[in-house]
């Protein structure tokens, strides 16, 4: 029967979230109800209350979750009640254009849950991404839930399924990082430090961290970062070239999304390089560059779709190098918090305070 749990709502645009009881339907068809172990607090969240995703509101709020499998719903084979999972939001079907021609990081056709959680009042609401997970159990799509090696630690695992592995996969899929490339990264928050993390996983050997607060250039340093570059002391393009023999970074990762930082990063590569845009701009940014320089330099210009992953592939390799000490997620856990101190982290991360909270159940 329907389960009465505690969930954290936006209920209009810019208002502060709220706690509130959610009804939870018993799983449908290829669905499955997940017990919340930990969630992260991450940007995208944030974006949703500030009405600057959509406008459906309400929200149920969180989506970079781990836990365990309490129920699944008819026809459900890829995972089973006790399962430990991560969530993730691109759960590829299979068939779709993208699927059939061997690219199914790309699935244009992404699977979510057929059924509605509700306010108690029988309003509906609109899970972040497909998964709303700033609760203490979530309805989602079975293949949503990716199974993972239960020895590590939900609240560092739960960082895989949205900001860490953006980053690492953007470095590493995106980009294509490789064996004595160099790489810069503007904006060394939990995204940008994740492509620190992933550059240094694929052999990186020159790794630049840009930005404009000191203490995340620290933060890079512990990730992995060979040179870091304060934006606000040191123009960064001219910074980068001094650091590549005049040349420009083989791949240069914008994890910030604004026109100014991708200016700096296109023209921080060098010639033939990567420019790759992990940041997520909001709807009302452009861009302005001189089609000759697009042309005369050659190499490419990506954005980043979720690092590029494929959740089955990827969850579970990257928790087995953490797991073997290759890997630091447990760094990018600043705090861990409770559901009722979901607004005062969204103040704290929109202030630079911290890389991930993280929110435990």
């Amino acid at each position: 029967m329907p389960q009465k749990v505690r969930g954290v709502v936006a209920r209009s645009k810019g208002a502060p979230v709220s706690l509130e009881t959610i009804i939870v339907p018993d799983p449908g068809p290829g669905e499955a109800v997940v017990q919340v172990q930990a969630c992260g607090v991450c940007h995208t969240d944030l974006h949703y209350r500030e009405g600057g995703i959509n406008d459906e509101f309400p929200f149920l709020l969180g989506h970079e979750a781990a836990g365990i499998v309490e129920s699944v719903g008819d026809g459900v084979t890829e995972v089973a009640p006790g399962d430990f999972v991560i969530l993730n939001w691109r759960a590829v079907d299979g068939t779709c254009r993208a699927c059939r021609r061997g690219e199914p990081w790309y699935c244009f056709s992404t699977h979510n849950a057929s059924q509605k959680m509700t306010l108690e009042s029988g309003e509906e609401l609109t899970p972040a991404l497909g998964i709303g997970a700033f609760i203490e159990k979530t309805l989602v799509h079975a293949g949503q839930c990716t199974k993972v090696n239960p020895a590590v630690k939900p609240e560092a695992a739960g960082l895989l399924g949205c900001g860490v592995m953006a980053g690492i996969c953007a470095a590493i899929n995106t980009g294509k990082v490789r064996r004595g490339d160099s790489i810069a990264v503007i904006g060394c928050g939990g995204v940008g430090n994740a492509a620190i993390a992933g550059a240094y996983l694929a052999g990186a050997t020159t790794i630049i961290g840009i930005d404009v607060d000191d203490r995340k250039l620290q933060w890079a340093k512990e990730f992995g970062a060979t040179h870091t570059i304060n934006s606000r002391e040191q123009d960064p393009v001219e910074g980068v070239q001094a650091l590549t023999d005049g040349n420009g970074a083989n791949v240069v990762v914008d994890a910030v999304g604004r026109p100014e930082t991708f200016k700096q990063a296109f023209y921080a590569r060098d010639l033939a390089g990567t420019v790759v845009l992990v940041g997520v701009p909001t709807p009302d940014l452009t861009i302005d560059l001189p089609l000759i320089d697009v042309f005369g330099r050659g190499g490419a210009t990506k954005s980043s779709w979720y690092g590029d992953c494929l959740p089955s592939r990827d969850f579970p390799m990257l928790v087995d190098l953490h797991l073997q000490g290759r890997l630091p997620l447990d760094k990018f856990v600043s705090e861990t918090i409770g559901l009722e101190d979901v607004e005062a982290a969204f103040e704290k991360m929109h202030k630079g305070e911290v890389l991930r909270s993280v929110v435990v159940l």
